[in-house]
């Protein structure tokens, strides 16, 4: 009989041990992905409430290639630029060396471009020593798909000795700026990247009397704007108007405010802000990524103005020329307190469609459970509760409507960004936007937070919608509009060694 029991207790404890292991082994399995994929016949197609059609991307065959999606084929370029990409040591302003990190054209950031509205502009990115490929990506500025600079997802990666030239035209001014999209977690963070600013068609009134462009970065623990640590120079004489230009270059969030002159918020992520009036005493979060365009009258006092970009030192610092009179003290960077509330900010005006008559309604859930990505067991960022690859796709159709519910429940801040489409906020955690409208193209989702945003399917192509803290879309934080009618093919991993995030 004691045979017999044991016999039963080996039983059972395979039995137990199958139970676990199987369905283990069975996870593990299905989460390994090949070594060459589409990410557009990943997951499963959300109609957003109409019926799913089959066929283009998702199907990975019919439809029309995102490859035709180009700029102007022909035409002279107003702005014509060459950018070479290297990994090398980068010395910044401080004298700080950053080992290993990468370039264009020897310096981090990289060139400034400055383009005017409806102009020509024509970027040719040259690698020469960047091992992982590389790729030009234009941060809110809605190119056309094919330059949109996606590495597997628009185009293959540049690889080293290679070129690509990218061709498009400018419909809004702004402030923007480029960056890699291949193994963007390690070659952004270590310095590939620059600004590019849209002046408008026609001078506009009043223009600032100094307009500078201030793109904050951390290299290894290091603060900077514009590759200066600390604090970033800037001259204006008493009364002039000034424009700073506060760019997002890192992984999370950042808050900036004008400290010894109130200031406005005059445009935010490229879009003019509308009706903006004095601020103090309050900063403007911008995710990362996003860009923040404040404007203020320098004191008539020869009084120096920071701007703060963060906290701690790193500011912009304005002040008077030599022999314009007293200069007291800068105020300190202490950052204010509170936000600005964008939802309340400025003024209303025509947003151009009725976001309360959508064609098609998403939720984008961002949560994080425990499971297998490409046979690794973690702790993964999970959308609408499943992890990569198993995520949704959104299709839409051109011109249709889109309404999208954003939650976030996974214990971290999330800065999404949808490529090649600016969204306006409807709502925040319940309360609606009934200042300015609220156009961004990365929206600042922290935990606990629910944004209902919405906007036009007007720019046909696969288009990536991901966390632009860029080691998350790396772990799978990221999915696609799919537009209906279009398809991509182009693969992640392949000859090109195209890279997820």
């Amino acid at each position: 009989m004691s045979t017999l029991a044991a016999r039963l207790r080996l039983a059972a404890a395979v039995a137990v041990t199958l139970a676990i292991v199987v369905p283990l082994g069975w996870m593990w399995w299905g989460s390994r992905l090949p070594s060459s994929y589409s990410m557009a016949s990943l997951g499963y197609v959300d109609g957003g409430g109409r019926p799913v059609e089959t066929h283009g991307a998702h199907a990975g065959h019919a439809g029309t290639d995102v490859a035709t999606l180009t700029g102007p084929p022909t035409g002279t370029p107003a702005v014509n630029v060459t950018l070479t990409a290297r990994q090398e040591d980068i010395t910044l302003a401080s004298g700080k060396v950053v080992k290993a990190g990468y370039t264009l054209n020897h310096t981090s950031p990289g060139p400034a471009i400055v383009a005017r509205q409806g102009e020509l502009v024509q970027i040719t990115l040259l690698n020469e020593s960047v091992p992982g490929g590389v790729t030009l990506h234009w941060h809110g500025l809605d190119v056309p798909n094919a330059e949109d600079g996606v590495a597997g997802v628009t185009q293959d990666a540049v690889g080293p000795g290679q070129r690509h030239v990218y061709r498009f035209v400018p419909q809004r001014a702004g402030t923007y700026w480029y960056h890699s999209h291949q193994v963007a977690d390690e070659q952004v963070r270590l310095g590939l990247y620059g600004s590019l600013v849209v002046t408008p068609r026609r001078p506009v009134s009043p223009a600032p009397d100094v307009d500078v462009t201030a793109p904050v970065h951390t290299y290894r623990g290091t603060r900077a704007v514009g590759g200066v640590p600390g604090q970033f120079p800037v001259q204006a004489k008493p009364g002039d108007l000034v424009r700073i230009r506060v760019i997002d270059t890192d992984d999370g969030s950042l808050r900036t405010w004008v400290a010894g002159a109130s200031y406005r918020l005059v445009a935010l992520d490229g879009r003019d802000w509308h009706g903006p009036t004095p601020v103090t005493g309050r900063a403007v979060l911008i995710g990362a990524g996003g860009r923040a365009d404040l404007e203020f009258t320098m004191p008539g006092d020869g009084a120096q103005v920071r701007v703060g970009v963060g906290g701690g030192t790193t500011s912009v610092l304005v002040s008077p020329p030599a022999g314009t009179g007293a200069r007291p003290p800068a105020p300190p960077v202490t950052a204010p307190k509170d936000d600005l509330d964008l939802l309340t900010y400025g003024t209303p005006a025509d947003v151009g469609f009725d976001p309360q008559r959508p064609d098609r309604t998403f939720d984008y859930r961002i949560g994080r459970r425990p499971g297998f990505v490409d046979g690794k067991p973690g702790l993964w960022w999970s959308i609408n509760g499943h992890l990569f690859p198993d995520v949704p796709m959104f299709q839409v159709s051109l011109g249709d409507v889109v309404r999208m519910r954003i939650t976030n429940s996974s214990g971290q801040a999330h800065p999404m960004h949808l490529h090649g489409h600016h969204v306006l906020v409807l709502s925040h955690n319940g309360r609606p936007s009934t200042g300015s409208p609220w156009w961004t193209d990365t929206v600042p989702v922290k935990d606990g937070d629910t944004y209902v945003v919405a906007f036009v399917a007007d720019n046909p192509g696969v288009w990536a919608d991901h966390c632009h803290n860029l080691q998350h879309a790396s772990q799978g934080l990221v999915t696609h509009l799919e537009y209906t009618g279009y398809t991509t093919h182009f693969r992640i991993g392949g000859k090109a060694g195209n890279t997820l995030g």
